[in-house]
């Protein structure tokens, strides 16, 4: 499974980033996909998931409410739309695929990650 991350960039306090992840590979559409995220000296941290029919999500304490996880089954594509973003969010956010939920123990698949910097 490969997974390519894009739309990560600088934007100020309060805006808004759309980041994609581009999924493809055996059975890609049998994963759970998700984002995490990590920021400089800390430990990567689960964001959000979405199960492999788009029925089911989960968020972060942290991001919810800000953050939507979305997946277009046809195009094998998860995407996360950032709102009210807050300097605190400013990480390499990684999209990650796994035959499980993610929350609890990441899957086996990574993309290569894509900055997103918040500014005040």
């Amino acid at each position: 499974v490969d997974l390519v991350e894009s739309g990560g960039g600088l934007v100020q306090a309060g805006g808004s980033l759309r980041l994609s992840c581009a999924a493809s590979g055996s059975d890609v559409r049998a994963y759970t996909l998700g984002w995490f995220r990590q920021a400089p000296g800390k430990e990567r941290e689960f964001v959000a998931e979405i199960n492999r029919s788009a029925s089911r999500t989960y968020y972060a304490d942290s991001v919810k409410g800000r953050f939507t996880i979305s997946r277009d089954i046809a195009s094998n594509t998860v995407t996360l739309q950032m709102n009210s973003l807050k300097l605190e969010d400013t990480a390499v956010y990684y999209c990650n695929a796994g035959a499980a939920g993610l929350r609890s123990s990441s899957g086996r698949y990574w993309g290569q990650g894509t900055q997103v910097t918040v500014s005040s």
